[in-house]
């Protein structure tokens, strides 16, 4: 029983890439965006990314917006 409170993981607190580094989020820069989804083409969690609320939103905007421009797909099947 007191092994299991012994072996406690406390992960590395993830920093938000775009408040550390001067990257601008743009809807034509596609090899920056693709990093963000998933294998299944969809967005990746805040809690899996490491960005900040405020960041969050803005790529999840971002990405909705190449989609619609068509430089992004919605689905693995297109």
């Amino acid at each position: 029983m007191d092994s299991r409170r012994d072996k406690r993981y406390f992960s590395k607190k993830k920093v938000c890439r775009f408040c550390t580094e001067p990257i601008e989020m743009d809807y034509k820069n596609v090899d920056l965006l693709s990093r963000f989804i998933t294998d299944r083409k969809k967005i990746v969690p805040r809690r899996n990314s490491g960005l900040c609320a405020y960041h969050q939103r803005q790529l999840a905007t971002t990405i909705k917006r190449t989609r619609f421009m068509a430089l992004l797909p919605y689905t693995v099947l297109h």
